[in-house]
């Protein structure tokens, strides 16, 4: 592949990265879950994107530094279950500290959707490389879509970008990338709609 392709493909999958991805999804819910109330929207989204997105990050950039596994997406299956039980157990103390700070209804939904998704590809992970970028990138449509109306479907044009790019990149094969494109909305969205 031309090197410029896999240069864009590279920027892609860290844009629109499931850190990234979960940063805006959690301004999206918070800003509906509040009423639009600005602050209620950033202090929600600042707690969960802390327990949810930057401290896993930290942990797998922190790991990569320190040759734990072979980058910050970890992109050798057999050393995915630590990192993704470390993701797991931060979203989990993000959310005893979301039911004691008494958390919109919407916002719990979205934390146990994400968490439940986590865990579908912690079990899938056991036996097969399901694609993280791709999963995050559906689950997250999926959501917003359940929230604002269908015309947000379009932003599946950029679930296929993330899916295009991860291939791109060689961390994963076209059934993986389709496999979470699918995942996020089956566990994630389901679980969204069935507690939102």
């Amino acid at each position: 592949m031309d090197i410029t392709w896999r240069r864009a493909a590279g920027v892609v999958t860290e844009v629109l990265s499931p850190a990234v991805v979960v940063i805006a999804l959690l301004l999206a819910v918070a800003w509906r879950a509040t009423g639009h109330d600005v602050v209620a929207t950033v202090g929600w989204s600042l707690l969960i994107a802390v327990f949810f997105s930057l401290l896993p990050m930290a942990y797998l950039v922190r790991g990569a530094r320190r040759g734990r596994w072979d980058g910050h997406w970890v992109r050798d299956r057999a050393h995915r279950t630590v990192p993704l039980l470390v993701c797991l157990s931060s979203a989990l103390a993000g959310v005893v500290i979301m039911l004691v700070g008494g958390a919109p209804r919407q916002v719990m939904a979205l934390a146990w959707a994400m968490i439940l998704t986590l865990v579908a590809c912690l079990v899938i992970t056991r036996w097969w490389k399901v694609s993280v970028h791709a999963t995050v990138a559906g689950g997250a449509v999926a959501m917003v879509t359940l929230l604002y109306g269908p015309w947000l479907l379009l932003l599946a044009l950029l679930v296929a970008l993330v899916c295009w790019a991860r291939v791109v990149v060689e961390d994963h094969t076209v059934a993986q990338v389709v496999a979470g494109a699918v995942l996020g909305p089956v566990v994630g969205g389901a679980v969204f709609l069935l507690l939102a």
